[in-house]
């Protein structure tokens, strides 16, 4: 009996698991939307199918600006997220970051191919990349005059070393034309003898960043003799242009920084110093990124997000049984409401009147309930179902539930 656990050991070792296992933890899924359900809270629940099986998911309302349409059942979509066990019910299921529509999935599949099968050409091998020079004194860019992109390089340059010259090709970088225009002014400045060429642009969607995608863009690149810098959208932004150049800038701001080295450094600071303090610079780097690996790896096994998304998964459970009960209990008592209306109505004068009965009182209003009250000439009034009756006493006699017992009066 040495190997028998609680349901609950089990299932925070298959989590574990899951945790541990990298290819889970960042995954696209593409299928149909069914059973789709926007929860009050903010988070959706859905499954997606195929003829293959089904996949239980949801998305997190903190999630929900990775997802840009009203999603509903029918929908084909490419779903990117993480595979993770719930642990309290013991089942895994998808929680999504972002999501899209098929067709922008097409594209994104069709940058994966062509990514894929540029690698297998060995465009992207390491031996083919060429060193940015330390100290170059031409830059050629290729982007657009008048975006972004040029104003944060022209900043930058200006701010580091405004004595190297820089030479602009005023290229479309979005839209028809745009590649052959990109592949010009690659060839153009690789012709012109400049030290290094920069080719980006600013962020975008994928459709956008279209351009840098493209074969014949790919090829200038791998084929220019001149070190290329590809500086395309922001940090999160990849591109084909990125994997075939000799370095890839997160920024265009970023690549001015590598591509213009500062003059005031160099005149300032004398060689043997800047040679130690960049040896013991990267070796602080990799002592830390060492250290940060370790902790890295503790800290995704000790990981509060995690425990954190189920208590945020229990939560909603547990709001979703309150707001039943609360349904429940309010639909008990109206039920009582309604039986006790119903013997109210049952007691009510006006029923009584209905029937057949009436009401008597003195000309001043006063209930009558004995003949005691009132003497021959007494005015009366009578009230009916649909009116008064004005009468006066003739005579009366006492009665006991329905027996003489008095003379008349």
């Amino acid at each position: 009996m040495n190997n028998v656990y609680s349901v609950g050991q089990v299932n925070r070792y298959v989590k574990n698991m899951f945790t541990q296992d990298y290819f889970l933890q960042n995954i696209y899924v593409k299928g149909e939307v069914s059973n789709c359900k926007y929860h009050s809270t903010g988070h959706i629940y859905f499954t997606l199918k195929d003829e293959g099986g089904t996949l239980k998911c949801v998305m997190f309302a903190g999630s929900r600006r990775g997802l840009a349409f009203r999603m509903k059942d029918g929908d084909k979509v490419i779903a990117g997220g993480r595979v993770d066990v719930y642990e309290r019910d013991g089942v895994y299921q998808f929680y999504a970051k972002e999501i899209t529509l098929e067709g922008a999935g097409a594209l994104y599949e069709r940058y994966l191919a062509l990514k894929q099968e540029l690698e297998d050409m060995g465009m992207f091998a390491q031996e083919y990349k060429q060193p940015i020079p330390e100290f170059a004194h031409r830059v050629g860019i290729v982007t657009s005059p008048t975006g972004a992109a040029i104003r944060d390089i022209i900043n930058v340059s200006t701010r580091r070393n405004p004595f190297i010259q820089s030479i602009l090709y005023p290229a479309l970088v979005q839209g028809e034309g745009a590649v052959a225009s990109i592949v010009r002014g690659i060839r153009m400045l690789d012709e012109a003898g400049v030290d290094v060429i920069i080719v980006g642009r600013g962020g975008g969607s994928i459709e956008e960043l279209w351009a840098f995608n493209e074969e014949e863009v790919a090829r200038a690149i791998f084929e220019c003799h001149t070190p290329v810098i590809s500086a395309v959208g922001h940090e999160t932004d990849f591109t084909i242009a990125d994997f075939v150049a000799d370095l890839r800038a997160p920024t265009p701001s970023a690549a001015a920084e590598l591509a213009y080295f500062d003059c005031r450094t160099l005149l300032n600071s004398m060689q043997g110093y800047q040679e130690r303090l960049e040896r013991a610079v990267w070796n602080k780097i990799d002592v830390n990124r060492a250290k940060l690996e370790r902790y890295g790896t503790r800290l995704q096994y000790l990981n509060p997000e995690s425990r954190l998304r189920d208590r945020q998964q229990y939560a909603a459970d547990v709001q979703e049984r309150i707001q039943s009960a609360m349904e429940q209990k309010i639909k008990d008592k109206r039920h009582r409401l309604s039986l006790y209306l119903e013997r109210f109505h049952g007691l009510s004068p006006l029923r009584k009147l209905n029937q057949g009965y009436s009401y008597v009182s003195d000309k001043e209003g006063k209930t009558l309930t004995s003949v005691s009250q009132v003497k021959q000439g007494d005015g009366l009034l009578i009230y009916v179902t649909d009116g008064t009756i004005e009468a006066s006493v003739q005579n009366t006699k006492a009665s006991s539930y329905g027996a003489d017992t008095d003379s008349e009066k």
